[in-house]
């Protein structure tokens, strides 16, 4: 080892350690025996290894900026600028003026057929039967004042309507309640709307109906006539649909606690009738009317002294007042039973008391078993509540 010159000062040399520059290693100093091959990041100087790692990540920012006027400056997949985006929201707005332009074109159409049917009512220019049923008013006007009972109030489903005749005449055959006779009407509503052949339902009504000016007035412009035996036979013989409650009065105005146990028939006056005309008996049983208005009592003095052949007392009326006549929201079934022939009798054979008796018991019976098996098909009477 050379000395120093004689006088000289003696300055000890260190290397500050950078946060940023990495200290040379000479080969063996902290590896021993680890060498870097020519031309890998760490051999030649101290900083070669990152300079050229620096410019790798110049190299890098150079690649995202290339990318970024690739897709437009400033442009962001997904964003604002988007195209794609555009092209949705202007899919939206036209299908809003489409839904806009329709709903008022629906409107115009509503009005000009309103007007038209002002202007028929007025001029006369409309045809009525020979039993003062007029459909054009029924249609228009009566089922669509009781339409939102039948589809959102009761929430009505029928079955087996495939077994109601499309074009030919057939007797329809129910059972009878609900205190106040909301059956017949739905019952009418069920086989104009739900029926392939929107078959309009004659019913054959009690005296009373009739008695009454406006009730009355308003059944016949709605298709339906007095029960007897020679309005039944000419509807029948016509092709019409023509509906009957054999239980009457008594199936009506039954308590809550004999509910769905059918009554007395009757004479059967109505297979009588269906025998003369040929036509087939379509066994109806309706679940759901039984609970609009469950009868708990009967007002019997001041019905007889209003005429009327029952006063009901329910949960609700007369302690609610009008309230009290709000129907309850029952759930309800309409089911119509396979057909009963009754063309392969003689016409001579509706006179012959123990035939009628018999098919009248037998279709008793079939309107019987209906009713049961459709009350365990809907379950509770107010499913939402239960």
């Amino acid at each position: 080892m050379a000395s120093e010159p004689e006088g000289a000062e003696v300055i000890p040399i260190t290397r500050a350690r950078s946060s940023h520059a990495p200290v040379r290693r000479e080969p063996g100093d902290a590896h021993p025996g680890r060498t870097h091959p020519a031309g890998s990041p760490r051999s030649g100087g101290v900083y070669g290894g990152h300079e050229a790692g620096g410019g790798g990540h110049r190299d890098g920012d150079g690649g995202h900026e290339a990318g970024h006027d690739a897709l437009g400056v400033g442009a962001v997949p997904g964003g604002d600028d988007d195209p794609g985006i555009d092209a949705d929201a202007d899919a939206e707005a036209a299908k809003a003026e489409d839904a806009a332009e329709a709903e008022a074109d629906e409107a115009d159409r509503r009005l000009a057929e309103l007007l038209a049917f002002l202007r028929r009512r007025i001029n006369g220019e409309y045809e009525v039967d020979e039993f003062g049923f007029d459909p054009e008013l029924t249609d228009k006007v009566l089922l669509e004042l009781i339409r939102p009972l039948y589809r959102h109030w009761f929430r009505v489903e029928t079955v087996g309507m495939g077994n109601v005749p499309d074009d030919s005449g057939a007797l329809v055959v129910a059972n009878h309640s609900g205190t106040i006779p909301l059956d017949g009407l739905m019952l009418q509503v069920a086989l104009h709307d739900d029926h392939p052949g929107h078959r309009a339902l004659r019913l054959l009504g009690a005296d009373l109906v009739y008695r009454l000016p406006v009730l009355g007035h308003l059944s016949r412009k709605s298709g339906h006539t007095l029960a007897c035996r020679e309005d039944a036979d000419r509807l029948l013989r016509k092709g019409e649909i023509v509906g009957v409650f054999p239980e009457g009065f008594k199936g009506v105005g039954k308590p809550f606690s004999e509910r769905y146990r059918l009554q007395r028939f009757g004479r059967g006056g109505f297979v009588a009738s269906a025998i003369r005309a040929g036509v087939p008996i379509v066994p109806c049983a309706i679940v759901g009317a039984e609970e609009i208005y469950p009868k708990v009592g009967d007002l019997r003095f001041l019905a007889r002294a209003l005429g009327l052949p029952y006063l009901p007392v329910t949960p609700l009326f007369p302690w609610l007042g009008p309230l009290g006549l709000v129907p309850l929201p029952s759930k309800w079934m309409i089911g119509f039973g396979e057909p009963i022939r009754t063309d392969e009798f003689d016409p001579a054979d509706a006179d012959d008391p123990m035939l009628v008796f018999n098919l009248t018991d037998q279709v008793r019976e079939v309107i019987q078993h209906q009713l049961e098996e459709l009350r365990l098909r809907r379950g509770h009477a107010f499913p939402p509540f239960f």
